[in-house]
């Protein structure tokens, strides 16, 4: 089992709840070309696009997107970009799960897997399933790499004690 890193939620946060450009079709869900930018309080930056979007009819925050691409620029680091094919974003706490054939790139480190679960508030991301990490040096395969902004700690494991993470050094 495994636990989780415990963080301040007393971050103020605002966004425009807006989307920068959508086209709405009466009494349609979907949305084309959807765009959402976010600054916290810190001076972290968020941007989230996609293709097209469809609105939750149950729950009118939740949005689920297709081919989705995001920036994150946090206050005094460099910038992660992470894309997906598919995203459940949430326009009240920003909170995004990005899901197939994911890629985060983070300076020279890149981490591919299928399931990312981003909060902006929590400040914190977790990369999980089928993870791939490489770097100029390493190659790493794991189960999870968890990830806090705002410390950069990372914790990287697997479900089950027994088995390993996997690193393999790459030659200069």
């Amino acid at each position: 089992m495994f636990s989780y890193v415990k963080i301040s939620k007393n971050k103020s946060i605002s966004q425009s709840k807006k989307p920068i450009t959508e086209n709405l079709k009466s009494k349609s869900n979907i949305i084309n070309e959807v765009s959402y930018i976010t600054t916290d309080n810190d001076g972290n930056k968020y941007t989230i696009t996609s293709t097209q979007g469809e609105i939750d009819l149950l729950n009118n925050e939740i949005i689920y997107l297709i081919d989705v691409k995001a920036t994150i620029e946090l206050k005094n680091s460099e910038i992660m970009n992470i894309t997906s094919d598919f995203g459940k974003y949430n326009i009240d706490n920003f909170d995004t799960i990005f899901s197939k054939n994911v890629k985060v790139d983070y300076l020279e480190n890149n981490i591919t897997g299928e399931y990312v679960d981003f909060s902006i508030e929590k400040g914190f991301m977790i990369i999980s399933r089928d993870v791939i990490y490489t770097n100029t040096k390493n190659t790493l395969k794991t189960d999870v790499i968890e990830i806090d902004l705002n410390t950069k700690d990372t914790k990287i494991f697997m479900y089950n004690n027994n088995d390993k993470v996997n690193i393999k050094g790459k030659k200069n």
